[in-house]
C-alpha cells in the first residue's frame, strides 16, 4: 500500500468523524430531534469512523470492500432524504418528520441531510481513490 492509500483513508477516517461529531451535536448540543431517515443514515456513517480508522493505521486498503457498500448506501438514504426536502408535496415512505427541514445553514442551502450526502459522497470518492490506486494489491476493482 502506498502513503497516497493511507492518506486516503485517513481522509475518509476524519470526514466520518466530522459526520458523526456534527450529527451528535445537532442532537445532544442543538436539542433537536431526528427522524427516521437520519436514523438510518448515522447507522451507517457511525461505524465508518472505527473501520476506516483501523485500516488506515493498519495499511489495509481492501477496506474498500467493506466501506463502499455502507458509504453508497448513504449516498442513497441521504440523497432519497435531501429529495423529500426539495420536492413539493413529498411524502416519507419511511415514517417520522423527513420532509421537514428542522436547521438550515448558508441561508437554507445546506440542511441536514444535504451535509450528510456530502460526507458520504466525499467517503465513498475516497475509498474509489484506494481502489484506483490498487489499495488491495490487486488491480482496481480486482476482488
Amino acid at each position: 500500500m502506498t502513503d497516497t492509500t493511507r492518506v486516503l483513508l485517513g481522509a475518509a477516517t476524519l470526514v466520518a468523524l466530522a459526520a458523526t461529531s456534527g450529527s451528535l451535536y445537532f442532537s445532544l448540543g442543538l436539542g433537536l430531534t431526528p427522524c427516521d431517515l437520519c436514523w438510518y443514515q448515522r447507522i451507517l456513517m457511525y461505524p465508518l469512523i472505527v473501520v476506516l480508522g483501523v485500516a488506515a493505521v493498519e495499511d489495509r486498503g481492501a477496506v474498500w470492500k467493506t466501506v463502499l457498500p455502507l458509504s453508497l448506501g448513504g449516498v442513497a438514504l441521504a440523497g432519497y432524504h435531501t429529495y423529500l426536502q426539495i420536492a413539493p408535496g413529498a411524502t416519507c415512505t419511511v415514517g417520522g418528520p423527513c420532509t421537514s427541514i428542522q436547521y438550515e445553514m448558508l441561508g437554507g442551502l445546506l440542511t441536514i441531510p444535504r451535509l450528510s450526502l456530502i460526507a458520504f459522497t466525499l467517503i465513498t470518492l475516497l475509498l474509489a481513490g484506494v481502489v484506483f490506486l490498487g489499495g488491495d494489491g490487486n488491480d482496481a476493482w480486482g476482488v
